[in-house]
């Protein structure tokens, strides 16, 4: 199965659903990855098994990360560097551990959210709809294509979810550009006003005189 080993032990792990559906092993999970961090995911993957990888960065920085995924061999199947997202699609050459890894290694200050779909095999159809040699009845045909289409449904509902992380993070990080550039404007504001008085104050106070020109007058 698939397992996490992350090298911060203060990293945020929200695990958002891991279903087995037949002969497929599908995990989805959303992860945080700190600055300056890697994190790698193992899945043992048996040879001729077709297997797909996606992945988004939800949230942080400039929405790019590095991906990497090796063979058992140590051969590199497929790398990408600073990418926002993807999918990678592959058929496994020999039976072993396959690894991905995540690097925000690059960023100094931000973290990234990052989602990750890792489905391994080949979805089998319902039951009982291929035990026969006969061909499909209307309700048999009817029950395989709403499978599909369900199956099409939480895809694009995932996905969904995903933009809407997305578009609600970056407002949230306008929101708070704009707060900020608002308070500065305040203060240059009050602190221009204050500045103009004192200057104002200084033309149309009197000036006293030295007190060496005092003893002159004398």
């Amino acid at each position: 199965m698939f397992k996490y080993q992350g090298m911060l032990a203060s990293g945020i792990l929200l695990l958002a659903f891991a279903a087995q559906r037949m002969f497929v092993d599908s995990v989805e999970l959303t992860f945080e990855l700190p600055d300056n961090a890697r994190e790698c995911f193992y899945e043992e993957i048996k040879k001729n098994q077709t297997a797909t990888l996606e992945f988004q960065v939800v949230t942080g920085g400039h929405y790019d990360v590095d991906v990497s995924l090796e063979s058992p061999t140590k051969e590199i199947l497929y790398r990408q560097v600073k990418t926002q997202f993807d999918s990678h699609q592959f058929t496994a050459q020999a039976t072993g551990i396959y690894v991905v890894c995540f690097s925000n290694e690059f960023s100094t200050f931000s973290h990234k959210l990052i989602y990750v779909d890792f489905q391994v095999g080949d979805e089998q159809p319902l039951p009982g709809i291929d035990e026969h040699a006969s061909v499909l009845t209307q309700l048999e045909t009817s029950a395989q294509e709403i499978h599909k289409s369900l199956n099409a449904i939480l895809d694009y509902q995932t996905h969904h979810r995903l933009r809407e992380t997305q578009g609600r993070k970056r407002a949230e990080d306008l929101n708070e550009r704009v707060l900020w550039w608002s308070i500065t404007e305040t203060i240059a504001v009050l602190v221009i006003a204050v500045g103009q008085v004192i200057v104002l104050r200084n033309f149309f106070s009197e000036k006293k005189p030295s007190q060496m020109n005092y003893q002159q007058f004398q």
